[in-house]
């Protein structure tokens, strides 16, 4: 499993600052530009930037905290990972064109689309066994009037005479030190390197039109509250011919009342009379999606835990699943017959008294959990 901290060689406390000026660093070492196209150096470069998206995101970061690698594979449907495409579009997001960082001159670039975030409600039953939803959503499409280009049909977008092309525009200054160039986006062409005279008129020369979708999701089971999947180039599409964002689904599991969720485990509690606890007896305890028998053997304290392997949610794009707990606790009746007080009367007078308090076990327990 990767340690994201390791890779970026940063501590697990290390602050937003402290990752993007390491990952900036390994990244102009191992950028495939710098490296003559090194497939072994392309790899480096994909893999820090795969660790650099998790962590520079708190939501991603503190999955990865508390279940690793494993809860960012189940939240993405397959993993975290990146393709080389993906890593230059987060490096050059976040830190530029290349003309900027290595001194040569940068390429106009299209306009990523934005992302959709879709909530998806689940059920516990839906988590235990996985389901495919389907969503109706509105998003920005290429315009079929103009083919995304933003220009009217029959005509065509012109090279910016600004920048040439190029999307950027550079100013010179002199100083004690020497000359220093500043580069910038275009403000003819907002760096996209074209220009539309004749603007189209369906989509008013952006090249984009809102349209409703249908999207289909297959969410594997044993997903939690907060975790997510995210649908590669599915979303809004950019502005004159930009590529796709994505389309990230958010999981909302409702509470079950039955049960209390600790990652893959369950816990349940199963109420008892006092004769079932002295003499035993036989339970039917609600799991997800039915019921199982359990034994209680005689003579079992109140509050003891059974457990049950394998019964509680399955473990996220891996083999096996949690377990059940189930806490027996004595069931006191609010009213009784006189029969049964008759009963009770009896007994009282020849039953054996219970041992001394013992406080000090409980309460360890229970500060034990309050810390935890």
């Amino acid at each position: 499993m990767a340690d994201y901290y390791a890779v970026l060689g940063v501590t697990r406390g290390a602050s937003d600052d402290d990752i993007k000026k390491s990952y900036r660093k390994l990244a102009m070492q191992y950028h495939p530009d710098r490296n003559n196209g090194s497939k072994d150096s392309e790899e480096q470069f994909k893999t820090i930037t795969e660790a650099y998206d998790v962590l520079r995101d708190p939501d991603k970061r503190a999955l990865f905290d508390r279940y690793g690698e494993a809860g960012l594979r189940g939240a993405s449907g397959g993993g975290p990972h990146v393709d080389l495409a993906d890593a230059l579009n987060i490096f050059m997001r976040d830190f530029g064109g290349l003309g900027d960082l290595f001194g040569g001159r940068g390429a106009q670039t299209t306009r990523a689309g934005a992302d959709i975030k879709l909530a998806a409600d689940l059920t516990l039953t839906e988590v235990a066994n996985g389901v495919e939803k389907t969503f109706t959503t509105k998003l920005l499409d290429t315009c079929d009037a103009c083919a995304g280009t933003g220009a009217e049909p029959g005509t065509k977008p012109h090279r910016c005479p600004t920048c040439a092309g190029t999307g950027e525009v550079r100013r010179a200054q002199r100083s004690f030190f020497g000359q220093f160039v500043s580069v910038s986006a275009c403000p003819t062409c907002a760096g996209e390197g074209t220009v539309v005279s004749s603007p189209c008129k369906k989509c008013r020369g952006d090249g984009r039109v809102r349209v409703e979708r249908t999207v289909t999701v297959r969410i594997p089971p044993g997903v939690a509250t907060g975790q997510y999947m995210t649908l590669r180039a599915q979303g809004n599409v950019g502005s004159r011919a930009g590529s796709r964002g994505d389309v990230i689904v958010v999981f909302q599991v409702a509470d079950d009342p039955r049960f209390e969720r600790d990652g893959e485990d369950l816990y349940t509690e199963a109420f008892v009379s006092y004769t079932q606890l002295v003499f035993g007896a036989e339970l039917q305890v609600s799991v997800v999606g039915g019921f199982v028998n359990v034994r209680v053997p005689a003579a079992t304290q109140s509050g003891h835990v059974f457990e049950i392997r394998g019964r509680g949610l399955p473990r996220v794009n891996a083999s096996g699943s949690g377990d059940l707990h189930i806490r027996v606790q004595l069931w006191t009746p609010e009213e009784i017959t006189p029969k049964e007080e008759a009963l009770l009367h009896e007994l009282a007078a020849v039953e054996a008294k219970p041992p001394q308090t013992r406080a000090r076990g409980f309460w360890r327990k229970m500060k034990e959990a309050l810390r935890a």
